[in-house]
């Protein structure tokens, strides 16, 4: 016995392929229906119950800096500032981590995983920016005092 393909024409010579009969390069189709690629995976963005949460926590959370700052609340205005500046700092990470999953990236940073490093001037930048703000935010809170 031998290993290897059987009924090949070879084998049979004499057999005819009639119509709708397999061939040896499989069925015959006389009628061919185009094929259509289908992504299995859905496309990768933002849906609006991922959004929500976060757009609600910081309008709560920026809220909460704002009014004591333009309305003077008095000893605890300060108090409910930062917790207010630090609620909306969360939403603002929690926002960023969820796009960071969908594959967004900020501007001048690479996709994720794919290999590149980032440039230290574009990180350093990012850096000076959140510090001023920050700065900013604390130094408005203390004048509250």
């Amino acid at each position: 016995m031998e290993a290897g393909p059987r009924d090949t024409e070879q084998d049979a010579p004499d057999a005819l392929h009639g119509t709708g009969s397999l061939s040896p390069d499989g069925p015959d189709e006389l009628e061919a229906t185009p094929e259509v690629e289908v992504e299995l995976r859905p496309a990768r963005r933002l849906r609006i119950w991922q959004l929500a949460p976060i757009v609600m926590l910081a309008a709560v959370g920026s809220l909460m800096f704002a009014f004591p700052l333009a309305f003077e609340f008095g000893d605890g205005g300060a108090v409910v500032a930062m917790l207010g500046l630090l609620i909306s700092c969360c939403a603002a990470g929690w926002g960023m981590m969820a796009a960071r999953r969908v594959g967004y990236t900020w501007p001048g940073l690479p996709q994720r995983g794919s290999g590149e490093r980032s440039d230290w001037r574009v990180i350093a930048l990012y850096v000076v920016v959140v510090g001023v703000l920050v700065a900013l935010a604390i130094w408005r809170v203390a004048r509250l005092r």
